[in-house]
């Protein structure tokens, strides 16, 4: 699926690079003006050779197909589902790992809620940055949270309220174990679903770095 999805990516910006050069190209012999026949006019128009799926051949489009094609990673609902959630999944992160401090006895958990912390907060800003720059509204019909998963439930999070100490520690790490493998999930989803680029790498950075979190969790639980 990794190679698929760097291809996929390689052929977006191969793509939009050709389109740059096949207008470069054509604003250059606009520009030489002259008398250069019929023949050149007939073949004149800057074609582009796009590179083809795995497998198979390149094509070679108009400068106009090109164009379009390069622009083919417009977000999909996938994507824009995906980020409407995940801003609401981190948000619950948040609210998680503002209890450690002060119920928290591990100095380890504590470093670990708030590199948590620092890595989500600007998350959330970027995600809530491309939904603007989109035109979509952050809230969206109450059916795409119904079903986040790894979301504590409220009595989930009044029993981790309740803790203090070790009990609160062993409890945090396997609510946010859980929240983590959430996460994953729906990062994994849109990376198959989504069309968006700048979604994918987003989705890409969600996978390895919440997956290295639990497996540092994990070892902390055991």
């Amino acid at each position: 699926m990794l190679i698929r999805r760097h291809l996929r990516r390689f052929r977006g910006y191969a793509l939009a690079a050709a389109v740059t050069a096949a207008a470069l190209t054509s604003a250059g012999c606009d520009a030489g003006g002259g008398d250069s026949g019929s023949d050149d006019r007939s073949h004149g128009a800057a074609s582009v050779v796009a590179p083809g799926k795995p497998g198979e051949p390149a094509r070679t489009l108009s400068a106009e197909e090109a164009a379009k094609a390069a622009g083919a990673d417009t977000p999909n609902s996938a994507d824009v589902r995906y980020v409407r959630m995940m801003i609401q999944h981190h948000s619950q992160a948040l609210v998680l790992t503002a209890l450690v401090p002060s119920r928290s006895g591990s100095a380890t958990v504590k470093r670990l809620a708030e590199r948590i912390t620092a890595a989500q907060q600007p998350e959330i800003g970027a995600m809530r940055g491309w939904l603007s720059r989109h035109d979509r509204a952050e809230q969206a019909d109450g059916h795409e949270h119904g079903a986040m998963p790894g979301m504590a439930t409220p009595g989930q999070l009044e029993e981790l309220r309740a803790a203090k100490g070790a009990a609160f520690d062993e409890l945090f790490l396997k609510r946010m174990i859980t929240h983590h493998q959430g996460a994953v999930t729906m990062a994994t989803q849109v990376l198959s679903e989504g069309n968006n680029v700048q979604v994918e790498e987003m989705a890409d950075d969600v996978v390895a770095q919440q997956t290295t979190e639990i497996g540092r969790m994990r070892a902390l639980s055991s």
